[in-house]
């Protein structure tokens, strides 16, 4: 099979081109390598269900896991989860930001993309010039999962990596440099007062919570 593409673009301003292209990458079908604010992460458009199996593929997980929405910003959560008050008090201390919130799903969300079973969605904002440029041209949100390889608990967070083991799984990987070897902290918000279900890039502090034990 062949390489993905490899663009190289600027941490902190990226060449307006380049996200052009990827962008197009993206609606045309492909699956993407791209750096966060907590590690790389593979992404397609959220409307193509045969790129959202290619990513779990890559994963080597299952369809009751959860693929993330990528937003712009804290307004564009209300369009797809239903928030109350204190959900929406804690989602605002942590965005943008290393946290990925489960919510319940509202009905412009299409079933393949909430749980299976609880009717939730994952959505997530990042602190990243690149994933922001990249949303703003999409003018949609990114279907989107850590990179973490099967039988790995760490994710990739450096490009050369990325290409040497999934290259050819790829359409594109977009290097911007190493990000912070860390996934998101996954907070569960579909009932009060909240779960720190994973501990990751996003310290629970800041969002008043506190870490269980068992979490």
């Amino acid at each position: 099979m062949p390489m993905a593409r490899h663009f190289t673009v600027h941490p902190a301003d990226p060449q307006p081109r380049l996200i052009r292209q990827a962008a197009e990458i993206l609606r045309d079908g492909g699956v993407i390598a791209y750096p966060t604010d907590s590690s790389y992460a593979l992404g397609c458009h959220i409307g193509d269900a045969d790129a959202a199996r290619r990513i779990r593929q890559i994963r080597g997980v299952g369809d009751g896991h959860y693929l993330t929405l990528v937003l712009r910003d804290l307004a564009e959560i209300g369009h797809f989860a239903r928030l109350d008050n204190w959900q929406f008090r804690i989602i605002r201390l942590g965005t943008p930001g290393s946290y990925t919130f489960l919510l319940p799903a509202t009905r412009e969300v299409p079933r393949r993309l909430q749980h299976p079973k609880r009717s939730t969605v994952g959505v997530r904002v990042p602190a990243h010039p690149v994933v922001q440029a990249l949303l703003a041209e999409l003018s949609e949100p990114i279907l989107s999962s850590t990179l973490i390889l099967p039988d790995e608990t760490e994710p990739l967070n450096d490009a050369d990596t990325i290409l040497e083991a999934i290259g050819s799984q790829l359409e594109l990987v977009i290097d911007a440099g190493a990000c912070p070897a860390a996934p998101t902290t996954v907070i569960d918000l579909s009932v009060p007062p909240g779960v720190v279900v994973r501990q990751g890039g996003g310290d629970p502090a800041r969002l008043g919570l506190e870490v269980q034990e068992d979490a």
